[in-house]
């Protein structure tokens, strides 16, 4: 299996399986529609690339991963490790999430038309709650939640269950009901999975605001 990985990686970095090199695999099989893999071979070998050439496009990989990946192996330190570990877990994860976190904050603020401002940490201590709109002397809380990256659905419900609690004491001290925004991914964009709390969280202005 570890063997399989090495290549596999290695294959797919130098592209020594696209198209340009291995030729149309997917569509040639169609095209060929062989009942067992001799057919296929034979198939394979005499319209798409030559014995020969598949067998230079090992020794080529064989060179990539012996000598192009060794040295660069041999250049890594166990500090390169941690410090790409702590990266990982630490630094990107923060970055994306943030990111996610402000894209939704703006295509939210844009949607309700109204200010939305960071809450204090206090807030996200005591209430969980990440954002709030000021209503004359109330305010709403928010809390945004991403929905997809590994983040299961079920688990978001069991937290929101458990954090019932704190948001009903925000509503006593504060006036305002407490919103989950779910941010899932569409593409490279995100976009607010629950658009119905839009709504939701309009009609708790206009309630706020009488």
């Amino acid at each position: 299996m570890a063997k399989e990985w090495i290549l596999n990686s290695a294959m797919n970095r130098f592209q020594l399986n696209f198209k340009r090199n291995v030729g149309p695999t997917s569509e040639s099989i169609r095209q060929c529609a062989p009942k067992t893999i001799e057919e296929w071979r034979e198939y394979y070998f005499k319209n798409i690339r030559s014995e020969e050439h598949i067998e230079n496009l090992g020794k080529k990989l064989y060179i990539k991963i012996t000598e192009v990946i060794q040295a660069e192996v041999e250049e890594i330190t166990e500090q390169d490790c941690i410090d790409y570990l702590s990266q990982l877990v630490i630094d990107r994860t923060f970055d994306g999430y943030m990111t996610e976190i402000k894209t939704i904050y703006g295509q939210l603020e844009k949607e309700l038309g109204v200010k939305i401002e960071p809450a204090p940490d206090e807030w996200d201590r005591l209430y969980n709650v990440d954002f709030s709109i000021k209503i004359k002397d109330k305010y709403i809380g928010i809390q945004i939640k991403p929905a997809n990256q590994g983040i299961q659905l079920s688990q978001i419900f069991k937290e929101k269950g458990l954090q019932r609690k704190t948001h009903k004491k925000f509503t006593k001290e504060y006036g305002g009901k407490v919103f989950y925004v779910f941010s899932s991914k569409a593409g490279d964009k995100k976009e607010i999975m629950n658009k119905e709390v839009v709504d939701e969280i309009l009609q708790e202005v206009e309630r706020l605001k009488k």
